[in-house]
């Protein structure tokens, strides 16, 4: 029988929480008030940094343009959630899904290099305090995230196209969002090809810039043992812990979605991790920063003053 090579559907309908589906009234209270103070903790971050000239330094400055990457990730994917989990969802056209798509991986890994450049800005810092200025000018940190969004954006073309290139039979989506694997599930051709270029893609915006991150780490941690006082240490090490803390959340969920064999978790366990980086992980940058940063704290108190 030939197969007919071209799309054979024209829309996909999510089975979201399909599973769940008498706790999807509290699913929806819960995700809807952690996307409010997503949105309203990021919104803070963003206009503190801002205003307050204190904040007016390299690593304000990227987590600045972490907050808001952060807050367009999660309008690409939460609202549409929400009214599914309400029973207002609406079927998604190819157009859209691609669309979904294509936004959700460059955010994704624009997030994943802004928190490498994050890394290397905490490194220069701390081993290089005296050519700190130089190095990270205005113009290398406009860079770094020039770079961090274009590598994005390269690598959402270039998966985007092939998914969509692939004939469609079925029409439901076993996610939430158009996610990459369960949108080539849905195809009518073996996937081998797209499953082992997705699993490339991820290895290399995964694991590079989480082994530039560790690096700098080693020589950050490294320096700081080299510090006299006690004081000192604690002191430097205060400047890392936060963003060490969002490192560790944000690559740990990236690489348990992306880099484990596609059989090992069920549907449920994979929606599980879903919720993870798309809501919680999201929440966690302006929690963290704002609770355990000294700096600022204080310029939300001179703001609210």
């Amino acid at each position: 029988m030939r197969k007919e090579n071209h799309t054979l559907v024209s829309e996909f309908i999510f089975q979201g929480f399909s599973s769940f589906h008498e706790h999807q009234l509290t699913f929806f209270v819960v995700f809807l008030a952690l996307y409010i103070l997503t949105l309203a903790g990021n919104a803070i971050i963003v206009t503190i940094i801002g205003l307050d000239r204190h904040l007016h330094t390299p690593m304000y400055f990227f987590l600045s343009m972490l907050s808001a990457s952060e807050t367009l990730y999660t309008l690409v994917i939460i609202p549409r959630m929400l009214f599914n989990l309400i029973g207002l969802s609406q079927p998604i056209s190819l157009t859209g899904c691609a669309t979904q798509m294509f936004f959700f991986i460059t955010l994704a890994i624009n997030n994943c290099f802004l928190l490498t450049a994050m890394g290397y800005d905490r490194y220069v810092a701390i081993c290089n305090p005296l050519r700190y200025s130089v190095i990270m000018s205005k113009r290398v940190c406009a860079q770094l995230v020039w770079g961090a969004c274009s590598i994005g954006l390269i690598v959402a073309v270039t998966q985007v196209s092939a998914v969509f290139r692939l004939p469609f039979c079925a029409t439901k989506v076993a996610h939430f969002f158009c996610d990459i694997r369960p949108v080539m599930k849905l195809s009518c051709i073996d996937t081998t090809v797209n499953e082992i270029l997705t699993l490339i893609i991820s290895v290399l915006v995964i694991l590079i810039p989480m082994g530039l991150v560790f690096i700098s780490y080693i020589l950050i941690i490294s320096a700081i043992l080299k510090i006299a006082s006690a004081e000192g240490r604690k002191k430097a090490f205060a400047t890392c812990a936060s963003h060490l803390t969002v490192v560790i959340v944000h690559y740990g969920c990236a690489s348990i979605a992306y880099l484990k064999p596609k059989s090992e978790n069920t549907r449920d366990q994979d929606q599980l991790i879903s919720v993870t980086y798309t809501v919680i992980t999201p929440l966690l940058n302006p929690v963290v920063y704002t609770l355990r940063n000294k700096e600022v704290k204080a310029a939300l108190c001179r703001a609210i003053s």
